[in-house]
């Protein structure tokens, strides 16, 4: 299979903040809903429809437009898809699969570097 076939559209849309209370306040403002909270990492989720942000506090962010971190891609098998990401010689920036505890079961997921260094990982959770 190509590595195309791995994933079937955006999961989530990565932003980091200064200030994880006033980003949910914003998110929650424009009618998201937190669905996922994660102490470890001060990670949370915010879902309206089918948009997913994932946003977590971090010292230092870009404070600028283009400040997106990554675009998830939602892949049901992400060591099958690192496999086909590999062999077809898309520049990895993870050397293997990752892991996080994030939901019930974990998550499993790789990145790869596209033109002008943009972040896009291909992110399983865990069943």
């Amino acid at each position: 299979m190509s590595f195309s076939d791995y994933y079937s559209g955006v999961q989530h849309i990565g932003i980091p903040t200064k200030d994880l209370a006033t980003a949910e306040a914003f998110w929650t403002k424009l009618g998201f809903n937190k669905t996922g909270d994660f102490p470890v990492g001060n990670v949370i989720f915010m879902k309206r429809d089918n948009l997913v942000i994932e946003t977590w506090q971090q010292d230092e962010v870009a404070g600028q437009p283009g400040a997106i971190n990554h675009i998830s891609m939602d892949t049901t098998d992400a060591d099958a898809a690192f496999a086909a990401a590999k062999a077809e010689g898309f520049k990895l920036i993870d050397s293997e699969v990752q892991h996080l505890a994030f939901w019930e079961k974990g998550i499993k997921f790789f990145n790869v570097e596209g033109p002008d260094a943009v972040i896009v990982e291909f992110c399983e959770i865990v069943k």
